[in-house]
């Protein structure tokens, strides 16, 4: 199969170019010596990473640094588990794509957050670390929903056994809210809240939103060459083959609908690069996962509808940007509205689109720390205030 747009996270082709240490020479300078200073040492991308490995390393008596490879439901799949300190609450993030691991990147985002919280990373079925140590063709036939939707209960079983925790809170992205509302509906009682962030609603409709987005912004901006390719999709989604939502998401990032106020996605994809989590064949074969992903994927999402499924017995936070158009924020604004749980919330980030997490990071922990984290200190599943403040 030929690869198109699909097959990079989020629907975009972006080519990952090999990470080069690339300046200009600066002019030597002549110190009143007469002597020429040496040229400075480049930095290997090897020497990087370990810096990078170096400064978010966990030290703390009570910390957790473990990347896990575990058996879940007789295929090998890997889990990051990183946090300050083990007595405070697990919030397990799934990824979006499908396909698309978060943990190459996480480490420009999340170090803050494992301050107050254990952070779970877990390359799903088909995805990242997860599709590097398995046969593709074996999985090929458990590529469903409902199977993911199994991983993801095992993986949490997983994670209350080895870290003794009865509830976790949830963070389901993109494609990854789709899981998570599954498991909210089916286990409330295991989770604190769940936090859709670019919350998934109904697949069919989001696509005619962002395409009207995109065709918009074309006609507004006299883009000759996005309009021409955009109509000849009409009427969209049709017939939603990888080359059609291809040319969607093409002009849909262009016009920041994906990353607000950028015109592609290199900022992401070059830092997976430099991810101290995986090697260098994992990084390979991050976007062969995507595709694989999506071939098998595909279909089933284009089913997903949850407008009716409103009524939940766990809190509910949705973290919307008012830019996504990956993911429709308004569609997403409106099922919110009509969500029964004991107890909701819909946060906005006005400065954002669909990668929130990195557009306003501090906004986005902000948030984790006075809407969610209250919810365990409640329960006192928490480490001691003091060892947050430095007091005695």
């Amino acid at each position: 199969m030929r690869k198109t747009a699909w097959s990079h996270p989020y629907a975009l082709v972006l080519a990952l170019t090999v990470c080069q240490g690339v300046a200009q020479a600066s002019q030597k300078s002549h110190p009143p010596t007469g002597s020429e200073q040496p040229e400075q040492k480049m930095f290997s991308r090897r020497e990087v990473i370990d810096i990078i490995a170096a400064t978010r390393k966990i030290v703390s008596p009570n910390g957790v640094e473990e990347l896990l490879p575990i058996q879940i439901n007789g295929t090998t799949q890997w889990l990051s588990v990183r946090g300050s300190d083990r007595r405070n609450p697990i919030l397990l993030y799934l990824h979006g794509g499908p396909g698309s691991p978060t943990m190459p990147e996480d480490y420009t985002f999340q170090t803050p957050w494992e301050d107050y919280f254990t952070v779970v990373q877990w390359d799903q079925r088909g995805a990242g670390k997860t599709y590097a140590s398995n046969d593709p063709k074996t999985l090929a036939s458990t590529m469903t929903i409902p199977q993911m939707t199994s991983d993801a209960e095992e993986v949490v079983r997983y994670l209350q056994k080895r870290y003794d925790k009865r509830k976790i809170f949830l963070l389901g992205h993109s494609w990854g809210s789709v899981l998570g509302v599954a498991l909210a509906q089916r286990h409330p009682e295991w989770f604190y809240a769940y936090l859709g962030v670019g919350q998934m609603v109904n697949m069919e409709k989001n696509e005619v939103d962002g395409y009207q987005f995109a065709l918009n912004e074309a006609k507004s901006h006299h883009n000759s060459e996005a309009e021409r390719e955009l109509l000849a999709l009409a009427p969209y989604p049709g017939n939603l083959t990888f080359e059609r939502i291809g040319v969607q998401r093409k002009w849909l990032m262009y016009y920041g609908g994906l990353t607000y106020g950028r015109t592609d996605f290199s900022y992401d994809s070059n830092a997976r690069r430099l991810s101290p989590d995986y090697t260098q064949r994992d990084i390979d074969l991050v976007n062969e996962g995507s595709l694989y992903s999506v071939t098998h994927l595909l279909g089933p999402l284009e089913a997903v509808n949850y407008d009716s499924v409103t009524d939940f017995k766990c809190p509910i936070f949705l973290f919307e940007g008012k830019h996504d158009y990956a993911v429709s924020h308004a569609l997403s604004a409106e099922w919110f509205s009509h969500i029964h749980a004991p107890s909701k919330k819909l946060v906005w980030f006005d400065n954002s689109a669909h990668m929130i997490m990195q557009e306003e990071p501090g906004r986005f922990l902000y948030h984790l720390i006075t809407d969610l984290y209250p919810l365990a200190v409640q329960a006192g599943d928490v480490a001691p205030a003091s060892d947050h403040t430095g007091g005695d």
